[in-house]
């Protein structure tokens, strides 16, 4: 195991933790990063589209590793992705820090874009309950 991803990770967790309320993990990051990456802010989401959302985030994270490729956004302005490789086959740890991994990519790239700004406002998600 990595610990200094696990210790960025943490310190991650620490700077949404303060903008979004405590209790925040791996899938709940997930989702800030699918909302994040509709594009729409706050809404009232479906069971269906918080699957979609997940979906939307783990696609975002993982091509720039070369697993999937942004083909396009629907009418309704969702990403659809195409899946270019299969991923390794990894337990669950392995896949844990690899998602943990991808996701400090993430944020460090939209960082380095809006240096100013943390990359999702917390105004899209007061209202909403990033755990469900």
């Amino acid at each position: 195991m990595d610990y200094a991803v696990e210790i960025k990770f943490q310190e991650l967790l620490k700077r949404l933790e303060d903008n979004f309320g405590s209790g925040l993990d791996s899938q709940a990051i997930l989702f800030l990063i699918g909302v994040q990456e509709l594009g729409t802010g706050y809404k009232k989401f479906s069971k269906q589209e918080k699957t979609e959302l997940l979906h939307v985030a783990i696609c975002t994270i993982l091509e720039p590793y070369g697993f999937y490729k942004l083909k396009g956004r629907d009418k309704d302005n969702w990403p659809h992705f195409e899946l270019i490789q299969e991923l390794p086959p990894l337990d669950e740890r392995q896949q844990q820090h690899f998602i943990k991994e991808a996701i400090l990519e993430y944020f460090k790239n939209e960082e380095e874009e809006n240096p100013n700004e943390l990359s999702i406002p917390s105004s899209y998600f007061k209202k909403y309950d990033v755990k469900q």
